[in-house]
């Protein structure tokens, strides 16, 4: 926030996976955190809490205490420009996927996302254990759906092993940019019978 505030930077803010943070700890947004309004815009989709990807919903969040400044200098409000931009272009989500989002946030929409998304934390566990006791650094699948492991190689090196060794499909990290490189990304969006016969392909490949 410091650095932001210092350098006149706007923060964006996804918040995505927000519904696979089961630490207690670990804020749900980033307005916990002082001094986020005034530096931060937070958005969200339904994509990863209720496989609502492809319908084009989600949400943005603009505190008023929001700015941003032009290169005269002159202070302009984020949520007044944002409101305009959409009043001017955006028609809005069409109704039945309105209400679909809407069902969401009922008590049996919030069972049952939590249900999926417990059910897709298990399978990271799952992946995370299996790679690390096979030899490999992991990070994520806990509190989050994907895994990155530490292939010790070129990322599309790795890739390429899997596929053809394995028969499984991964996310090459240098697809992320060059701090990805080295790593390849493991998700854990599957069924569970699909996850443990990918998790014994990779075990026979890689021992």
């Amino acid at each position: 926030m410091d650095y932001a505030k210092a350098n006149k930077a706007i923060i964006l803010y996804d918040a995505a996976y927000v519904a696979f943070i089961r630490g207690e700890d670990i804020p749900h947004s980033i307005y916990e955190i002082e001094g986020a309004r005034e530096v931060a815009v937070e958005f969200r989709s339904f994509s990863k809490t209720a496989g609502f990807t492809g319908t084009r919903c989600a949400f943005t969040v603009i505190p008023k205490e929001l700015k941003a400044w032009d290169k005269a200098g002159n202070e302009h409000s984020i949520h007044a420009l944002w409101n305009r931009r959409h009043c001017t272009k955006f028609n809005g989500v069409s109704y039945p996927i309105q209400r679909a989002a809407a069902a969401v946030y009922s008590p049996e929409g919030q069972l049952e996302t939590k249900e999926l998304t417990d059910f897709y934390l298990e399978n990271a566990k799952l992946i995370r254990e299996t790679m690390e006791k096979i030899g490999y650094t992991c990070i994520g699948g806990d509190n989050a759906p994907y895994i990155w492991i530490y292939a010790g190689v070129d990322s599309w090196e790795f890739f390429d092993m899997l596929l053809q060794k394995a028969g499984v499909v991964c996310t090459p990290g240098s697809g992320f940019g060059k701090c990805g490189e080295g790593y390849i990304r493991i998700s854990a969006f599957n069924s569970r019978e699909n996850v443990v016969t990918a998790l014994e392909r990779i075990t026979k490949a890689l021992t």
